[in-house]
């Protein structure tokens, strides 16, 4: 009996799929594998994170930028999935022209998915605050994948 391999998405599916999510697991480097989910925004081009700038992640992004990044659909009963994988470095973007512009995509994401108020807490910001927040004051590390090497994308036949 022959081992069905699952087939690999092409270009066009794995884009599809990265820019329909939202949520990302992102692996670091460590003495151990260290994984956070994160939010992202994707441009076309470039995916981007929002996180406080506190915790374990800051610190294991500064000793090694070198990351992988999975994202993923799965139907609750498993029927279809989808997921892909991604490997480069990440770079906090400094630049406030496109640090605003990120800003601007994730509250425009995070708006039209209605996703809770609560998802400004892991971005450093009080649920209590408005939205709008994310855009005026500076409580999070904008951070860009790039140098990426590998893509690897699969679903289900």
């Amino acid at each position: 009996m022959e081992i069905l391999k699952i087939p690999l998405m092409i270009k066009k599916d794995y884009d599809n799929l990265i820019a329909e999510q939202y949520v990302s697991r992102i692996a670091f480097h460590g003495k151990h594998p260290y994984i956070a989910p994160f939010i992202y925004v994707f441009d076309g081009k470039f995916l981007y994170f929002l996180s406080t700038k506190y915790g374990k992640k800051i610190e294991l992004i500064r000793k090694n930028p070198h990351v992988g990044v999975e994202i993923e659909n799965i139907s609750e009963n498993l029927t279809k999935y989808s997921f892909v994988t991604l490997q480069g470095s990440i770079q906090e973007v400094t630049n406030n022209n496109e640090k605003q512009k990120v800003k601007e995509r994730f509250v425009n994401m995070i708006e039209e998915k209605n996703l809770s108020i609560n998802i400004l807490a892991a971005l450093g910001h009080s649920p209590e605050e408005p939205i709008q927040a994310i855009l005026k004051e500076d409580k999070s590390f904008v951070w860009k994948l790039v140098d990426v090497i590998n893509i690897t994308g699969v679903k289900n036949p």
